[in-house]
């Protein structure tokens, strides 16, 4: 099935050149110039990916971005920015990002995020995760915990995953990185150990261990 992506782009010339290499990968694509009109479009179609310039006309990428989340909808999102600040870059991950690019990039980066982006929101093998006290559904991108649903996002639930798979081990940074972002390089490292903080946050960092020099590691509690 055709994967639908919404390049959300006030650049024309950007806008248009993201448009027409994603077409040329096979993906159908729509194109808004404005926050309203991109909020509007992910209100009225469903989309696979969307992606977001954080500096937009009427209605800022980070507002479009929290209005998608605070009505439950978990398209995956790559945020496209100038701004050089790691604050920014975080905001976006801790509304609900799931990974971020910064202007300026290439084109084969940019498509190199799109497909692991896209092949961390596929449905995978195995439905839960059990930690003791927290529950991880993994197809529905979502947790248990203290009897509260949390969501996850598909970063989020891919890193669970994996970590899932070999529970109560360490798995190792770069293994990490290499499985869900195909690379490693700091960039990518600095967007896993924001994901990992943001995940602890909403499970609980008892369940997940940062193991200084090694990795991280899923653990279940009794």
């Amino acid at each position: 099935m055709t994967k639908r992506v919404l390049v959300v782009e006030d650049e024309a010339d950007l806008a248009l050149g993201l448009r027409l290499n994603l077409e040329a990968e096979g993906f159908e694509v729509d194109v808004a110039g404005d926050g309203d009109v991109a909020l509007r479009r992910t209100r009225e179609a469903r989309y696979d990916l969307v992606l977001l310039d954080l500096r937009l006309p009427k209605l800022d990428g980070t507002d479009v971005l929290r209005a998608m989340r605070a009505a439950g909808d978990r398209t995956a999102v790559i945020c496209l920015t100038a701004r050089a600040e790691e604050r920014d870059r975080v905001l976006g991950l801790d509304l609900g990002a799931d990974d971020y690019v910064t202007k300026p990039f290439s084109v084969a980066e940019l498509m190199a995020r799109v497909r692991a982006v896209l092949r961390r929101e596929a449905p995978g093998h195995g439905d839960a995760i059990d930690l003791g006290g927290v529950r991880v559904l993994l197809d529905d991108r979502a947790a248990i915990v203290a009897g509260r649903r949390v969501d996850l996002t598909g970063t989020e639930t891919a890193i669970l995953r994996h970590l899932g798979a070999r529970l109560d081990h360490v798995v190792a940074r770069d293994a990490l990185l290499r499985e869900l972002w195909g690379v490693d390089d700091a960039a990518s490292t600095r967007t896993l150990d924001n994901h990992v903080a943001r995940i602890r946050r909403k499970i609980g960092a008892a369940c997940l261990e940062t193991v200084h020099g090694e990795g991280y590691r899923l653990v279940r509690r009794v």
